[in-house]
């Protein structure tokens, strides 16, 4: 390669836009998407027009396409043949519980080959739960007066901080494989929010049992963060059931 060539390749075409501000504006349709398809305002089997969205958003429809395509990947929106985009149904009794038993068994796996890492995983378990009180509690205190959520965008952090606390134990049991199958899972995570009534949440119940998890791990006893992952999960299983 000569200097021209590695001049040519090292510097952007002339009048050429750099990427990262329209991957922005895309991940940035995809969020406000995603706040509509989670916060209940746009019901299951919902119409999903392109150009009607990227009116309301006041973008053009490429960001919109691009975001819709990444949702798909989510399982959250379907596309139809000629008809465009559609929101999906959430998840069946069936489906949810060959998720929470695929869960329960990666999970207990990861926590079993955490606990001899135990030392190194307190303090980075410890911030994560700590993370996860702290958007809890902007979320209780931004709640109207029927006890809804004022705005999404601290319910959505509050549900990454929730999943970051599961991860963190999960990339402390060494296994990179385990960590990319529970990366994998994160769309389905996001559907369990689409299951569940959108004006309810189950914070309380889910800070109380990370606790929970964070003292057996604290305790020294080898066998209590299984056992206590096992018992948050079912219990989570239990709240998200649409049998109730």
């Amino acid at each position: 390669m000569n200097g021209n060539e590695s001049s040519a390749l090292a510097a952007p075409a002339a009048g050429r836009k750099p990427a990262v501000p329209r991957r922005a504006l895309r991940d940035g349709v995809y969020d406000a998407i995603l706040e509509r398809l989670l916060d209940g305002s746009t019901p299951q089997g919902s119409s999903l027009g392109i150009d009607s969205l990227a009116r309301e958003l006041e973008v053009s429809p490429t960001p919109v396409r691009e975001a819709l395509v990444q949702l798909e990947h989510t399982g959250l929106i379907s596309r139809v043949a000629l008809k465009g985009y559609r929101v999906a149904p959430p998840l069946s009794p069936e489906q949810l519980a060959e998720l929470f038993d695929l869960r329960t068994i990666l999970e207990t796996a990861a926590v079993e080959r955490a606990v001899p890492r135990t030392g190194d995983l307190l303090p980075e378990l410890r911030t994560a739960h700590a993370r996860h009180v702290l958007h809890a509690h902007r979320v209780r205190t931004s709640r109207g007066a029927r006890g809804r959520p004022a705005g999404f965008p601290d319910l959505r952090e509050c549900f990454a901080a929730d999943w970051e606390f599961h991860l963190t134990i999960i990339r402390a049991s060494g296994n990179r494989f385990l960590l990319r199958t529970a990366e994998s899972l994160s769309a389905q995570v996001l559907r369990l929010r689409q299951t569940a009534d959108p004006g309810t949440t189950d914070i309380e119940s889910a800070v109380d049992e990370h606790a929970a998890i964070l003292a057996a791990f604290e305790s020294g006893d080898p066998e209590r963060p299984a056992v206590a992952l096992r018992e948050h999960l079912a219990a989570v299983a239990r709240r998200v059931s649409v049998d109730g």
